[in-house]
């Protein structure tokens, strides 16, 4: 097989190459290794349309850069996989019925998504009931999820993402006086991690505005909370629609994002208004980490665009997925393949373990925090200790 410079440079590098960079050097490479068997099929239940497509799409694109590495490096053990994906619309009822074909008409080994936290609980239920083997796109929600032995996480805690919001706020921008505007879903999940950590950081919420997941509309709730004139405003939701009606209002304090929102459709869907707004997040695809250039490359190569977390975090599922069926076989009972996955694993999004109790060991060292100059990222100085 011959290699072009990309390739032969991953080759040479001192450092033992793990199974996300074998994929990308490979990507690079003329041939494809031959694959013998019925491929392996794998299901996925993400948001392509609603309010969830910002991030549905995107995740999307790193399954498929996922799916495509991992057959031209010889697929699984020889048998290529077969990813199906199926939208949900963004609502928890379509999530379930498509998440139960693909089980018992298509008959995959294993589930990826939602994208959302409503739907997220809807599928996990099916699944957890079975059991088979899930990784969602979203981070730990309902507590009920502790109990569940085979699903995985493959963005952080809300708890975490709190704490990512908290060290930021108090600590750049020494608030004390936090105002927040939030959905009914995703942002109320976040929300509740927030007064549970805010304590150790000396800070209080003055105001808490809500407003429903898919609101085309949120200026009374903005107003409000630009007429508390706390230090700096929170805007935790899956949609640009609140940014854009918190900028319209010309709030004068920071505005800090959660990563449910960090991403190109989102800040596309800003508009104008798409300019000096911080988030709390892990891939700056206009300056990467070195862990993430590779990736970022080969994503700008096949797609003629940039990746964000939400790509990366789909590159990474499939990844850690194909990684267990490697070792169990693609017939291993769902115990046997989620014990397979309970381990520590560098992703490109994230360095990860998932025998954590919060079933994706993130920590606040994964953060990087990027702020909004013109509708493009760019990542901050500051980190978390």
């Amino acid at each position: 097989m011959r290699f072009n410079v990309l390739a032969l440079r991953l080759l040479n590098k001192p450092w033992r190459l793990g199974a996300a960079a074998v994929s990308m050097m490979v990507l690079f490479a003329t041939g494809v290794h031959a694959q013998s068997g019925p491929p392996i099929k794998i299901g996925a239940v993400i948001a392509l349309t609603g309010p969830g497509a910002g991030l549905g799409n995107p995740e999307r694109n790193g399954m498929l850069l996922a799916e495509r590495a991992i057959n031209e490096r010889g697929g699984i053990n020889g048998r290529p996989i077969k990813l199906l994906i199926e939208d949900d619309s963004s609502k928890p009822d379509i999530a379930k019925s498509k998440a139960e074909r693909l089980i018992h008409d298509e008959k995959v080994v294993a589930l990826l998504g939602p994208s959302l936290t409503a739907s997220t609980g809807a599928v996990g239920a099916v699944t957890n009931a079975l059991p088979l083997v899930h990784l969602v796109f979203t981070g730990l929600g309902p507590p009920i999820e502790l109990t569940y032995k085979h699903m995985f996480h493959m963005l952080p805690s809300h708890a975490l993402n709190a704490r990512a919001l908290m060290e930021y706020a108090t600590k750049a921008h020494g608030a004390k006086r936090i105002g927040v505007l939030h959905d009914s879903g995703y942002g109320s999940v976040v929300m509740s991690a927030l007064k549970g950590v805010a304590d150790r950081y000396n800070a209080e919420f003055v105001i808490m505005e809500k407003f429903e997941v898919g609101a085309n509309d949120v200026t009374t709730q903005a107003a409000k909370v630009k007429a508390a004139n706390p230090d700096v405003v929170f805007i935790i939701a899956t949609s640009p629609i609140p940014f854009r009606n918190a900028k319209q209002l010309n709030i004068r304090a920071p505005i800090i994002g959660a990563i449910g929102s960090a991403s190109y459709e989102y800040a596309k869907g800003m508009g104008e208004f798409a300019d000096d707004i911080t988030f709390a997040e892990f891939l700056v695809a206009e300056d990467p980490l070195p862990h993430q250039k590779e990736f970022v490359e080969l994503f700008r190569k096949h797609y003629n665009t940039s990746p964000k977390a939400f790509d990366a975090a789909g590159w990474d599922a499939l990844h850690v997925l194909a990684n267990a069926l490697r070792k169990t076989g693609a017939n291993a009972a769902p115990a046997t393949l989620a014990s397979a996955i309970r381990a520590p694993y560098q992703g490109v999004m994230a360095a990860y373990d998932f025998a954590a109790a919060d079933m994706t060991g993130i920590t606040l060292s994964s953060y990087v925090y990027s702020k909004l100059v013109k509708g493009k990222f760019t990542r901050l100085t500051f980190k978390n200790p």
